[in-house]
């Protein structure tokens, strides 16, 4: 039996689907929701396995699993003309359910600060992250994932990201089982999109800031944008890897903007 992926749903009109980041929930999406509710959209924005109101197996968090899970949505509600919003991991969501389910359903796609196509470091990808980097990372969040996420959040954000903000969003990623965060930590570092981020036949929007340190702007977004035809890239100056918080107004404008177009 496949897991009761749950997801918020608000609003009326053309659908826009909100994937979320790495041990992130859909909580993150409320005021974007919003904004796109006011603005004449239907959001539905679904907690992935392991995340929020979901279940949590224990297993399935494969990057072809989670494209599956994404597509169960969209089927389960018979979703059409949507646009695709994909934060960080959300994007290899994103990119994997075209590529298996194809773009029947799907009329644009909006990458923010994806991790796509491939992070890891091989011969035929010099420019991506050592493995041993990696592995190193991996290593400290097994072991102490609280003092991994406090260890890295000044970079996460941006100095004038206020406290209550970051704890926010700190209780929402230690709220994810450590198992579940390690399986999507790994399917992070092992997903390679290159072809298929190739493959895409939709209008495609990438939003990246220049000060993203968990997905360095020119081997993830910068690359993406390369490789999928007529796709659009903005980069936000000082925007870090959580953009969607500390630089929203500029995303949001962005991808309506883009939308509407």
């Amino acid at each position: 039996m496949e897991p009761d992926c749950s997801s918020r749903h608000w609003g009326s009109g053309r659908p826009i689907v909100l994937l979320a980041a790495w041990t992130f929930n859909s909580n993150v999406w409320g005021s974007h929701i919003a904004s796109f509710n006011e603005s004449g959209f239907r959001c539905v924005a679904p907690d992935r396995r392991g995340h929020g109101r979901s279940d949590a197996p224990s297993n399935g968090y494969d990057a072809d699993s989670l494209a599956d899970d994404v597509a169960a949505v969209l089927d389960q509600l018979d979703l059409r003309d949507a646009i695709l919003v994909a934060h960080s991991m959300g994007s290899i969501e994103a990119v994997n359910y075209l590529a298996r389910h194809g773009s029947d359903r799907i009329s644009k796609l909006v990458l923010l600060a994806p991790v796509t196509p491939y992070l890891t470091k091989t011969d035929d990808n010099a420019d991506g992250v050592p493995k041993a980097a990696i592995e190193a990372q991996y290593r400290a969040i097994a072991s102490n994932f609280p003092v991994w996420i406090a260890d890295n959040e000044a970079p996460f954000f941006t100095p004038q990201t206020i406290a209550a903000t970051r704890n926010w969003i700190k209780t929402m990623m230690l709220d994810v089982s450590l198992q579940v965060a390690l399986a999507c930590r790994a399917t992070i570092a092992s997903t390679d999109l290159r072809s298929a981020v190739g493959k895409i036949d939709r209008r495609a929007l990438i939003v990246h800031g220049d000060k993203d340190a968990s997905a360095p702007l020119p081997i993830t977004g910068a690359k993406t944008a390369r490789l999928i035809p007529g796709s659009k890239l903005v980069v936000i100056a000082g925007a870090p890897h959580c953009l969607v918080l500390t630089h929203e107004d500029q995303v949001m404008r962005e991808t309506l903007d883009f939308i509407r177009a």
